[in-house]
């Protein structure tokens, strides 16, 4: 089915690379203008001209999502380029990068810096998305929709302290601005995925043992595809999803279900 946004127009951010890329090109495809912001302009600009390739409207621009004015004027490019603003996805986050030869950092060997870090394009980057978005809708005064790309880790024990907790804010945020915007008919929802193999983690997640981990984790067996998160950014975007605000969506293949039973062999 194609149209699901057609003659939308939607900015997202992180937008050069994995989910971000994925789903400029199906948002697009589904008849929306796309403004791909990513703080790699370079990386945006390549998605806006892929989009542009496979015949859909889009346009590039670099973004640091934890400055509020660089989020603003990218919300102000897309209305100057395409008209309005319906769709705002706010897909960029990042992690604390694992030393080389360890696994997730310990809370207790995470600095101040990391957490700064973290939290600056995790949380405040999802913050300055929405109030820029918002304030846009409300000029406009015809509704709105916000998706969020949190976690599993926002859901459950997972992923690390300092990843979770600041994805856990951004679940939590999802809820709580969906109850103070329905009355203007502003829908907020957002995307909760687990492992998925991308440049998240430079080297790990691409490598096959890095893949086999990711999949043996989830009971569906296989690790998130990028493509799968753009699926349900989709939905939520869209008016499928009409009647649906304050949703943290797992795409997880199953590991937020419950403690998987061990498989045989």
């Amino acid at each position: 089915m194609h149209g699901l946004l057609e003659g939308k127009v939607a900015v997202i951010t992180g937008a050069g690379s994995g989910v971000g890329r994925a789903a400029s090109l199906l948002f697009a495809a589904h008849g929306a203008n796309v403004l791909a912001a990513d703080i790699n302009a370079d990386a945006a600009n390549e998605t806006a001209e892929m989009v542009q390739a496979a015949g859909g409207t889009a346009i590039g621009r670099g973004c640091d999502v934890g400055n509020a004015d660089a989020v603003a004027q990218v919300i102000a490019d897309a209305v100057a380029a395409f008209g309005r603003l319906d769709v705002i996805y706010n897909n960029a986050g990042i992690t604390v990068q694992p030393r080389p030869g360890e696994g997730i950092r310990r809370f207790v060997d995470t600095g101040q810096e990391d957490f700064d870090k973290v939290y600056n394009v995790n949380v405040t980057g999802v913050v300055n998305g929405c109030q820029s978005a918002i304030r846009q809708f409300e000029a406009q005064k015809s509704g709105g929709v916000i998706v969020n790309t949190a976690s599993v880790a926002g859901l459950i024990g997972y992923g690390g302290v300092v990843y979770g907790s600041s994805k856990g804010a951004v679940t939590q945020l999802t809820r709580t601005l969906a109850m103070e915007l329905a009355a203007q008919g502003i829908r907020v929802n957002s995307v909760c995925p687990a492992g998925m193999p991308t440049n998240f983690l430079p080297g790990l997640a691409q490598s096959d043992a890095a893949k086999a981990s990711m999949g043996a984790a989830h009971p569906l067996g296989r690790p998130i595809d990028p493509i799968d998160c753009a699926n349900a950014a989709l939905f939520l975007a869209s008016d499928l999803s009409s009647n649906i605000t304050g949703v943290n969506l797992p795409v997880d293949g199953g590991l937020s279900a419950g403690v998987m039973p061990r498989r045989p062999g």
